[in-house]
C-alpha cells in the first residue's frame, strides 16, 4: 500500500475521531431514579448536574437515598455509553473508545 495514502487515511481517521470527541462533549443524557433524582452527564460520562427532589429526603433514610443515587448514576452512565457506541460505529471502532 502507498505510504502517502495510508498517512492520509490515518489523518482523516484522527480528524473524524476529534470531531466525535467534540460531539460527545456537547451531548447530554439524563438518568433518573423514580422521578426523585436525576443525573445529567455529557457523552463522555462526566457528571454535569445532579437534582434531588425534596420528596427523596423525606424520612431521612440515607440508605434509600444512596440506592436512588446509584440507580440514577447507572442509568445516565448507560445512556452515555450508548452515545459513545453510536458515535464510534461510523469509524468502525469498538464502543467506549473515547
Amino acid at each position: 500500500m502507498d505510504m502517502k495514502k495510508l498517512m492520509k487515511q490515518m489523518q482523516q481517521a484522527q480528524a473524524a475521531a476529534g470531531k466525535i470527541q467534540d460531539q460527545l462533549a456537547a451531548q447530554t443524557v439524563e438518568g433518573s431514579a423514580g422521578g426523585l433524582i436525576s443525573v445529567t452527564m455529557n457523552g463522555h460520562g462526566k457528571i454535569q448536574a445532579l437534582s434531588i427532589k425534596p420528596q427523596a429526603l423525606e424520612g431521612s433514610d440515607a440508605e434509600a437515598l444512596e440506592d436512588l443515587l446509584m440507580v440514577a448514576l447507572k442509568d445516565a452512565e448507560s445512556k452515555a455509553d450508548d452515545l459513545q457506541r453510536q458515535a464510534t460505529q461510523s469509524l468502525g471502532l469498538p464502543g467506549g473508545m473515547f
